[in-house]
């Protein structure tokens, strides 16, 4: 008796994977994802049923912001019970901003969520993107014992599965365009499709899929620099209604020890402005106090993004902020890990 079909749910908001090249004109156009297999014939060696929703128009990842995550995350509820699986396609640029928010923004998640893309159109010569969305699919489509392997937002590119809020984009011409520099890979692929089974999320079995898609984005990204004045700093704080501040140190979380920046944080803090303190490395972690230089980040009770990416970070803020966290509890649930953002 053969096992049933696993069911796996392709959602595709645009990017360069969804392009394939007009060989008469050299223009690009969208791929038409109802055709997929007769496209991609190697996806019937899966045993999956493979199904595709896109965005009504799709969009370049750039333009990618709150209002179309939460457009993913319903996408997700509504089918949630119908398919095991997902795979969002989706550009690259800003894929481990939407990957690390969807992490967030479906809590207590059971299924596999990959996000993926590429590099070059799917129909180029050299295109990566045929790779990355068949082995996406496999990945999605894994069970033992009944059960999905991978039950987590993941990111997949180039032959290795990270967990998504773990990632960020280094590079934007090499197909190895994605990095955990904090966390070791999920799965790899190679000659065989090698899972890293202590390396996966285990959710509670016992509770029932929520999807916050409440993310409040009045929140801002500082990155320090050498010859960082106090006007800038005090207008980014200043700017009307700012809920939180991202601030991007040095090394392992260090500042400049002006007094005025002191000054600013600390008047910020008072009108209820959350600072977090983020790296600017791109692996490593902040710890607060190993320096003289972050001393007086530690005494002002800024929050400590340990090992945590920019773009966990804001998603983590986002969601945060507009699940109404309470002033009194948000450093400690900040700095808790949620979904296995941070160690």
């Amino acid at each position: 008796m053969s096992k049933p079909e696993t069911k796996i749910l392709l959602i595709y908001t645009g990017g360069t994977i969804g392009m394939v090249k007009d060989y008469n004109s050299g223009a690009l156009r969208a791929f038409d994802f109802n055709k997929l297999l007769k496209n991609i014939p190697e996806l019937n060696q899966l045993n999956c049923k493979i199904e595709s929703v896109s965005f009504e128009t799709p969009i370049d990842s750039s333009n990618m912001n709150p209002v179309h995550w939460a457009s993913i995350a319903t996408i997700i509820e509504d089918h949630y019970e119908s398919h095991d699986g997902f795979v969002v396609l989706h550009g690259s640029d800003t894929m481990a901003y939407s990957a690390s928010a969807l992490s967030f923004m479906l809590e207590n998640l059971a299924k596999p969520v990959i996000f993926t893309g590429s590099q070059l159109p799917i129909g180029d010569l050299r295109t990566d993107a045929k790779e990355n969305l068949i082995t996406s699919i496999q990945i999605a489509a894994l069970r033992e014992k009944g059960k999905p392997v991978v039950q987590e937002v993941g990111l997949y590119f180039e032959y290795k599965l990270y967990r998504a809020n773990r990632t960020t984009k280094i590079n934007a011409e090499h197909f190895q365009a994605f990095a955990s520099m904090n966390y070791p890979p999920l799965a790899e692929s190679g000659v065989h499709l090698k899972v890293y089974q202590e390396n996966l999320l285990r959710p509670n079995p016992r509770k029932r899929l929520q999807v916050h898609k409440n993310m409040d984005s009045h929140v801002a990204v500082l990155k320090l620099f050498p010859g960082l004045t106090r006007e800038v700093l005090a207008g980014v704080l200043h700017i009307p209604d700012l809920k939180a501040l991202i601030l991007e140190t040095y090394g392992a979380g260090n500042a400049p020890t002006e007094n005025w920046l002191t000054e600013e944080l600390e008047r910020a803090k008072k009108k209820g402005i959350h600072i977090i303190n983020v790296t600017q490395c791109s692996g490593g972690s902040v710890i607060m106090g190993q320096y003289e230089t972050s001393q007086h980040l530690k005494m002002l009770k800024v929050v400590d993004g340990k090992d945590i990416t920019t773009e966990a970070a804001l998603a983590k803020l986002m969601y945060l902020i507009g699940n109404n966290v309470s002033s009194k509890l948000f450093k400690t649930v900040f700095e808790t890990s949620l979904r296995g953002e941070m160690n």
